[in-house]
């Protein structure tokens, strides 16, 4: 679906999603007794930024588009402390359960339990497929309540899935990739649209830490690029140190074969901007693999002259202090997708490198109006358009800011369509 289309599709939406507003005589059509409820099913890990962003994200555009509404967090196990306390500076009122619901029907815990009850709606956040199938298939079965699906990327699924998304009240794809295939599979949802990555509303900070790692490393605002390094597959074995499985040894081996393809548009990239500007570049990463291929596959690849030039930062963050960081950045480039999304989400230009492993995710930049942002390293010469696209983007304010306002203004008006629709659901159920 091209962009065109999406946005005349936006006044059909917005249309259908106010009509709780209409007014027959002195009374609105619409009173709810009492606040809607919402269940968000999101937090899919934390060793990445990119997958806590998805979560702050959704409970953004919630908290904008639908501010009555009470939203509480059906979480994964793995939801740290850390990173809960982080999301609570920003949604202080937020109530997060854990859990599962058994064969039978019956909560792991009590709190699961009360949340399954208390709620009336159950909205599956964004993220790389239907991550929670299992848990909104079990939701569906024996709470029997309504559910909703927002931006996610479909890579194909079995017939169950499919038959539980076709059911949903709506899905949202964050690209059209996925959208055109799930249509071309027959998932017969009524509403399924392009619905953009919940990342982009991301508003967390850590001001204070992105400061002090700032001035600690000699960076100043306006003046420091940011580029992140990935391996076609996230190395986690590595990360949870836990013994290679075959599969795992395939991957590393797909790592090892492509690693310099990969990273060589990059290192070109800084030598560029070293070459050609006076601005330093922050080597970062968005999950904590990244510091080591940063490190290994860049910094120790590059001529000491450009290594003077170089922050590498050798330790992980979190989402709100690498955000804060971003946006005192005069842009970023890399082999990532959500840095990215929050970047141009907070008005910060960004370059997405692609490649099959990643899904087609990156493809939403081409929805999105950032189709000449895009580069598909799996195609031959897209690696070399990097730094020339890079330099532009950092020479020609004028062009790069018209680009993000663009692709901003596209994204916000999705965003307004697609919470209406979740917004006019709940005052049906």
């Amino acid at each position: 679906m091209q962009r065109r289309r999406f946005l005349q599709s936006v006044a059909t939406l917005g249309a259908a999603s106010v009509v709780h507003s209409t007014v027959y005589g002195n009374r609105p059509a619409f009173q709810p007794a009492r606040a809607p409820r919402i269940l968000l099913r999101s937090s899919w890990q934390v060793v990445n930024i990119g997958d806590v962003a998805h979560t702050p994200g959704v409970l953004a555009l919630i908290e904008k588009h639908i501010p009555q509404a009470e939203v509480m967090l059906w979480a994964s196990n793995d939801l740290s402390d850390e990173v809960a306390a982080m999301e609570h500076r920003r949604f202080p009122k937020l109530k997060i359960v854990k859990g599962t619901i058994g064969e039978s029907g019956k909560a792991s815990n009590p709190e699961l339990a009360a949340a399954l009850e208390w709620t009336d709606f159950l909205l599956h956040g964004s993220g790389p497929s239907l991550v929670a199938y299992k848990d909104v298939a079990a939701f569906v079965k024996h709470v029997k309540k309504p559910f909703g699906v927002y931006g996610i990327t479909y890579s194909g699924a079995e017939e169950a899935q499919r038959e539980l998304l076709s059911s949903a009240q709506f899905v949202y794809f964050r690209d059209s990739v996925s959208l055109a295939k799930a249509k071309r599979e027959g998932i017969t949802c009524p509403i399924m649209e392009f619905g953009p990555d919940g990342a982009f509303a991301v508003d967390l900070r850590n001001d204070e830490a992105a400061a002090s790692f700032m001035k600690a490393n000699g960076l100043e605002r306006g003046k420091f690029v940011c580029c992140i390094p990935r391996l076609r597959n996230t190395p986690y074995w590595e990360i949870r140190n836990k013994p290679m499985t075959d599969v795992d040894r395939a991957k590393q081996i797909r790592n090892e074969e492509m690693q310099e393809h990969d990273h060589q548009p990059l290192r070109d990239a800084i030598m560029a901007v070293t070459k050609e500007t006076d601005l330093k570049v922050l080597l970062c990463p968005e999950d904590r693999s990244q510091m080591e291929v940063g490190r290994r596959l860049i910094l120790e690849k590059l001529p000491d002259a450009v290594r003077s030039r170089i922050v590498w930062r050798k330790d992980f963050w979190l989402t709100d202090e690498a955000l804060s960081t971003y946006v005192q950045s005069a842009g970023l480039f890399g082999l990532e997708m959500h840095s990215p999304i929050m970047c141009i989400g907070n008005g910060i230009p960004a370059l997405v490198g692609r490649f099959a492993e990643q899904t087609s995710k990156g493809f939403m930049w081409s929805d999105i109006g950032l189709g000449d942002w895009l580069f598909d390293l799996d195609q031959p010469g897209e690696g070399g358009k990097i730094s020339s696209t890079l330099l532009t983007m950092l020479s020609d304010k004028a062009g790069t800011e018209a680009k993000v306002v663009g692709a901003q203004q596209f994204v916000h008006e999705r965003q307004a369509a697609t919470m209406g629709t979740l917004r006019t659901m709940l005052e049906h159920v």
